[in-house]
C-alpha cells in the first residue's frame, strides 16, 4: 500500500500492539489528539487510554515510567513531542535505561521515538539532531530511517530489540516521503547499511533526511557521466562498519553527509574508521558536508545557508572526483 513516512510508523505501532499485548504507548499528547504530528492518530479508539496513554510534559518522568515498565516484561515505546527535549531524559536514558543490562542483566526492551531535524522553520528549540548524545553511550541503539519502508521495519524490529532504542523520525520526510509499504511481517534489520543506490565513482555516506537530498544530486550527476553510491546508514549504533568499507572499496572515493552539526559528528567517527581499515583502497581524502556548528536558525533563509544543500553537495562531489 502507498503510505508516507508518518503513516508507516503509525502502521508498525499498530501491527506490534495488534502481535503483543505487552507492547503500550505512552506520551505527550499522543492519545486523544493523536500526537504533535498525528503519528499515533486512531490508535486510542482500538486499543483504549491504558495502551495508548498520554503523559504530562515531563519526559524525565516518561522515560523513567517506561524503564519501569520494562522491567515487569512491558515493551513501552514512549514518544517525546519533539526530539530535542530528549534531553531532559538524559540522566534516566544513559545511566539507567543504558547500563542495567550490564550491571544486572535487566533487558530495557523500550522504545525512544520522536520528531527530530530541520528543514522547517521550527528554530533553535525544535529542529535539533541529537544523536550524538546517545551514540557515544555503550547499551543504547540509536535508528534514523531515511524511507518510508524503513521506518516501518525498522521501528518493528526496535520495538522486539531487548536494548533500549533511540528512534530519530526526521519530520520534514513526515509527509514528503510516499511509498509502497509492505503490511504484515516487513522488518529490517537493525545495524545494516543499505546501498540506497549503486555506484562506481564515490560513495556518500548518509542518513535520514540526507538521503533523499544525496539521491537527487546522484541522480543529477549521472546526467555528467558521475555515478555516485549512495549508502543509507539507517542505524547510528551499532554501526554497519562492513558495509561503510565495502562502498568506500568499490569506489576509492568518500564523502560523509549528515544535518547534525560538525563537530564531535558521526562523520568524524566514520572518518577514523575508513582511515584505519581501508587507507589503502581510497584515492582521496575524505571529505565530509554537515550542518554548521551554530543553533538551527528561526529564518527560512538562514536555516537554509545553515543546512547542507544540494548545490554545495555537488560542488563537494565534483571536487572530490577530480583529485
Amino acid at each position: 500500500m502507498q503510505l508516507t513516512y508518518v503513516e508507516a510508523i503509525r502502521l508498525a505501532l499498530e501491527e506490534e500492539m495488534r502481535r503483543d499485548p505487552a507492547v503500550f504507548l505512552l506520551g505527550e499528547d499522543i492519545g486523544v489528539y493523536g500526537g504533535a504530528f498525528k503519528a499515533t492518530a486512531g490508535l486510542i479508539d482500538e486499543f483504549g487510554p491504558v495502551r495508548v496513554m498520554d503523559t504530562p510534559l515531563a519526559e524525565s518522568a516518561l522515560v523513567g515510567a517506561a524503564i519501569g515498565a520494562a522491567y515487569t516484561g512491558m515493551r513501552p515505546v514512549a514518544e517525546f513531542q519533539f526530539m530535542d527535549f530528549i534531553a531532559c531524559a538524559y540522566n534516566q536514558i544513559v545511566n539507567f535505561a543504558a547500563k542495567s543490562h550490564y550491571r544486572w542483566q535487566a533487558p530495557v526492551p523500550i522504545v525512544l521515538r520522536g520528531p527530530a531535524g530541520g528543514g522547517v522553520h521550527g528554530g533553535p528549540f525544535h529542529s535539533q539532531n541529537p544523536e550524538m548524545h546517545f551514540v557515544h553511550t555503550p547499551g543504547l541503539k540509536v535508528v534514523e530511517p531515511a524511507t518510508a519502508v524503513d521506518a516501518k521495519g525498522l521501528l518493528k524490529s526496535a520495538i522486539r530489540d531487548n536494548n533500549p532504542v533511540i528512534f530519530l523520525e526526521h519530520k520534514f520526510l513526515y509527509r514528503r516521503v510516499k511509498e509502497e509499504v509492505p503490511e504484515g511481517e516487513h522488518l529490517a534489520p537493525l545495524g545494516k547499511a543499505r546501498v540506497a543506490r549503486p555506484g562506481r565513482d564515490l560513495s556518500v555516506i548518509t542518513y535520514g533526511a540526507m538521503v533523499p537530498l544525496a539521491l537527487e544530486v546522484a541522480d543529477r550527476l549521472a546526467g555528467e557521466g558521475l555515478e555516485l553510491e549512495v549508502l543509507d546508514l539507517r542505524t547510528l549504533l551499532p554501526l554497519d562498519v562492513e558495509g561503510m568499507l565495502a562502498s568506500a572499496r568499490r569506489t576509492s572515493k568518500v564523502l560523509i553527509l549528515h544535518e547534525d552539526t560538525r563537530t564531535g559528528g558521526l562523520a568524524g567517527e566514520i572518518t577514523a574508521l575508513l582511515q584505519e581499515h581501508a587507507y589503502e583502497d581510497l584515492d582521496g581524502p575524505i571529505l565530509r558536508l554537515t550542518a554548521a556548528d551554530t543553533p538551527v536558525p528561526f529564518s527560512p533563509p538562514l536555516e537554509e545557508a545553515f543546512l547542507p544543500s544540494a548545490a554545495r553537495l555537488a560542488e563537494m562531489v565534483k571536487q572530490l572526483a577530480r583529485y
